[in-house]
């Protein structure tokens, strides 16, 4: 139950990742009144972590059953 002075101040979208061998995160904080939550936003971290990744690297998402993550753009990157 909420109290009467409840006032809920939106969600938000926290997207990270985790490099395992150095311990680094790379992450993106959308705030949901500025941003939706749609593939666009998904789309620009997913260009963070290329610019941060070198190249010759592989690179292993783990992804959960978001609708953003099974857009064809975001399959196709």
């Amino acid at each position: 139950r909420m109290t009467h002075d409840y006032v809920r101040h939106g969600t938000t979208s926290l997207f990270a990742a985790f490099d395992i061998g150095s311990g680094s995160v790379i992450a993106q904080h959308y705030r949901r009144h500025r941003h939706r939550h749609r593939h666009q936003e998904f789309l620009r971290f997913l260009k963070l972590i290329d610019d941060a990744v070198p190249k010759d690297l592989d690179l292993h998402l783990v992804l959960d059953n978001y609708a953003t993550h099974k857009t064809p753009k975001v399959k196709e990157w």
